[in-house]
């Protein structure tokens, strides 16, 4: 029996989404962007990183072919491979919205096609009744912030009256979502994820898609700094994903990193955290060895998105870009015969984009492990796919919504 691994590079966009303009997205190029930076000298960082981007072991699986059949170009200054070892192909989203939680049930085959709640972006975010609901039932003086916001911008801004008076900070972006940033000694860790299981349940009538809990730590603003505690609570996805139906066959879903909030821990068997890239990539290594066959290991790398795509950060994300493809032949040493490898994304986050917020790209397809040849899937009309062609390899039932490319 087989085994799989889903790696989600979350926001690694390849552009060339046909819906890009509704979003306010028509553009918006996560890898071609970053290559074209990088590929100016623009996205150099002394000690850091320097010269063209250098993706050897992802282009050596189709990246720049998926790149362009995405988005019509091949990436500037990226040399093409002698040879290309790995099916590959891009998707095309058709959930209603450009989110985490879209993106990942839609990779996991259950489109969303209702529309979420969103706040609005002018004057106070949160209505009136909802901020008094908060603080009477979330037992809290009051709150900051009430808007839209960078995360890392208002916990420095923000911080220090927090500590003063007790009052979380609270705020939303693009995104369906009520974000609580508090202090993890000043206010308390566990006091911040009763506050956000609260204001989860407040939230459920307006269909707002996650409550995140941002702890942090630091006295001041230069030295105020987020830590790994981080918590997402999600609603639960309209109808049973692919984990769900892998639990219900009997076999094991080993979630890495933020997998179970994004899911709201339904159709998971066990949960594996840890803080950074780095860090997800040694506890998915780690994973790899213990699956057993019929298990599927499921990771979402979130520095991509939360660190360099949200930030803006050019060279941090091609830097963090270049780390991940050093780290594949450590994966791919642990496959055993039957195994498969999935690399794929949940959205696009342009770090050359105006703003801050997600963007609505198309995303990568690479696929490889032993028996898998090396071919091109197309252009796929929806995420779910990749989670059918898991199904498939797993020989379970497959879904209503997309289909295999194995």
């Amino acid at each position: 029996m087989a085994r799989a691994f889903l790696f989600v590079l979350d926001s690694f966009g390849v552009g060339g989404a046909a819906d890009a303009q509704e979003y306010g997205d028509l553009g918006a190029n996560t890898l071609g962007h970053i290559a074209e930076f990088c590929a100016a000298g623009a996205a150099d960082r002394a000690g850091l990183r320097e010269g063209p981007l250098n993706l050897p072991n992802m282009s050596s699986l189709g990246l720049l072919e998926i790149a362009k059949l995405a988005s019509g170009d091949y990436p500037l200054g990226m040399p093409r491979p002698d040879r290309v070892f790995g099916l590959f192909g891009a998707a095309n989203e058709i959930s209603r919205g450009k989110d985490t939680p879209s993106g990942h049930w839609e990779i996991a085959g259950t489109p969303v096609k209702f529309d979420w709640g969103y706040f609005p972006s002018d004057g106070d975010a949160f209505p009136a009744e909802l901020v008094e609901a908060i603080c009477e039932q979330g037992e809290v003086p009051g709150i900051l912030g009430n808007c839209h916001a960078s995360g890392t911008e208002i916990i420095a801004k923000l911080g220090e009256e927090h500590i003063r008076t007790g009052k979380p900070i609270c705020y939303t972006s693009s995104d369906s979502v009520f974000q609580i940033a508090a202090h993890e000694t000043h206010f308390g860790l566990d006091r911040l994820i009763k506050l956000c299981q609260t204001v989860r349940t407040l939230l459920d009538p307006l269909n707002i898609g996650r409550v995140i809990a941002r702890p942090f730590v630091g006295e001041t603003p230069e030295t105020f700094e987020r830590t790994g505690n981080r918590r997402d609570f999600s609603v639960l996805p309209p109808e049973p994903t692919l984990l769900d139906r892998l639990v219900s066959a009997g076999r094991k879903v080993h979630a890495v990193g933020k997998i179970g909030d994004i899911f709201a821990h339904q159709g998971v068997t066990r949960v594996i955290k840890a803080n950074g890239n780095s860090a997800l990539m040694d506890a998915t290594l780690k994973a790899m060895n213990e699956a057993e066959d019929g298990d599927l290991v499921f990771t979402n790398f979130v520095d991509f998105d939360m660190i360099y795509g949200h930030r803006r950060d050019v060279a941090g994300y091609a830097a963090a870009l270049e780390a991940f493809d050093r780290s594949l032949p450590d994966v791919h040493r642990r496959m055993k015969p039957g195994d498969l490898v999935l690399l794929t994304a949940d959205h696009g986050c342009d770090p050359t984009w105006r703003g801050t917020d997600h963007t609505r790209e198309r995303v990568p397809i690479m696929a490889f492990g032993p028996g898998v040849r090396a071919r091109p899937v197309g252009l796929r009309p929806t995420y779910a796919d990749i989670g059918e062609t898991i199904a498939a390899h797993l020989g379970i039932p497959s879904g209503k919504h997309g289909w295999s490319f194995l």
